[in-house]
């Protein structure tokens, strides 16, 4: 019987062990479409350094996290002997991988709104200090309980701070720490003339839609996984994941009038406002969610870049930042029974804890990025600007030219 007991107890960790790193390889395939999605909307000449900006920003990213951010968030840190790390199949090695890559979302988040004229070395280091410090301060208020503030809304208001899949921990924490960085970094040259804005093309439809595909499917490991366990997996989450996608889909598409740039990221606003609430919401709940995020950011990307004259390349303040405050809210708001969701859920705490994301991620942002202007500097030279970041930087275009 002893033996069987254990048997079982062997099958459950390797089937977890199996089942997280599943979800980390998945949500680690994303960054491949962070930098095809930024690659087909740059201009041809800063495509090399959108490649390699997501790529080295997410191996900066895993040192700091695993060096630094994982402890500040977790209190866990891996410095013992090896043989001390194999527990329950190493079950606590792939959390950590899969926590991993919702950390390095967050300056590939930030990627797609300073591209085209940031310098590439003072990225990787507000990769380190937010991936260390910043992201894992917010990250751990909410999902380990640290400093007693869901402990506080618990209390209060009958119920925590729910964000399943990191609506706001992950997505508006990114997309408001980025409008900070686009902010310091000022608009490119020649993007507004005689206060009008000057239209620059995207220079790839198709990298555009299969960074958007890319990003659809790792969505489903980024949320159905984020239960961590076989046993607490939930098709629930599944379905209503689609049905935001969907619902994004279609509301950017009639928004947008058929515009392919905002076609292929409706769907990515839907899923990032369904994550906090995937576990909650009636699939109604989460169809009408998604849609609200799809016709939010066409409007809020067009408002950008237009009115408010914010050169936010990819909108990823708009797509991440006010879809994830959205998802956050929508959270507390479709959650409750009486509109067919589960319940557990307060929307005074998902607005307090959404506020005060926004306000860490706005604040850090303008803090790592105030800091880093003023001392090495951040933006490009306007002749760097001129010639692109390929060239400048990398001192090679993305074609062949022979």
């Amino acid at each position: 019987m002893e033996n069987l007991h254990s048997a079982v107890e062997s099958l459950i960790h390797g089937s977890n062990t199996l089942f997280i790193l599943l979800g980390a390889v998945m949500v680690l395939a994303m960054h491949a479409g962070f930098a095809f999605l930024e690659v087909g909307t740059v201009r041809q000449k800063n495509q090399v350094n959108a490649l390699s900006k997501i790529l080295a920003d997410f191996a900066v990213s895993s040192l700091a996290y695993f060096f630094i951010g994982y402890w500040v968030a977790y209190g866990v840190n891996f410095f013992g002997p090896a043989s001390g790390l194999t527990a329950d199949n190493g079950y606590a090695l792939v959390k950590f991988f899969f926590l991993l890559t919702f950390a390095a979302a967050i300056p590939a988040i930030i990627s797609g709104g300073i591209a085209e004229r940031s310098r590439f070395g003072p990225q990787l280091c507000a990769t380190v200090l937010i991936v260390s410090f910043i992201y894992p301060f917010f990250e751990g208020m909410v999902w380990n309980s640290n400093f007693g503030f869901q402990a506080w809304l618990l209390e209060r208001f009958g119920a925590a701070f729910h964000d399943f899949a990191g609506s706001v921990v992950v997505h508006a924490f990114g997309g408001w720490l980025a409008l900070g960085a686009v902010l310091m970094l000022g608009t490119r040259n020649g993007r507004y003339r005689d206060g009008r804005l000057v239209a620059f093309a995207p220079s790839n439809i198709p990298f555009l839609a299969l960074g958007s595909w890319i990003l659809i499917v790792g969505w489903f490991g980024f949320n159905v996984m984020s239960a961590q366990t076989l046993q607490g997996v939930s098709g629930l989450v599944a379905v209503n994941s689609l049905l935001a996608m969907v619902g994004g889909t279609l509301a950017a598409l009639l928004v947008g009038r058929n515009d392919p740039g905002f076609l292929h990221n409706g769907p990515l606003a839907g899923l990032v406002a369904v994550c906090a609430g995937s576990d909650l919401m009636h699939p109604v709940g989460a169809l009408f969610t998604g849609a609200v995020a799809g016709a939010m950011f066409v409007w809020a990307f067009t408002a950008t870049q237009n009115r408010w004259k914010i050169d936010d390349v990819l909108g990823v303040w708009p797509l991440h930042g006010l879809c994830g405050l959205w998802g956050g809210i929508a959270c507390g708001i479709f959650g409750q029974q009486a509109l067919g969701g589960v319940g557990g859920v307060s929307l005074v705490s998902q607005l307090l804890g959404t506020g005060l994301g926004v306000v860490l991620a706005l604040a850090g942002g303008l803090l790592v990025y105030g800091v880093l202007k003023r001392t090495l500097g951040i933006r490009l030279s306007a002749e760097e600007e001129y010639y692109g970041a390929d060239l400048s930087i990398h001192k090679i275009g993305a074609t062949s030219h022979e």
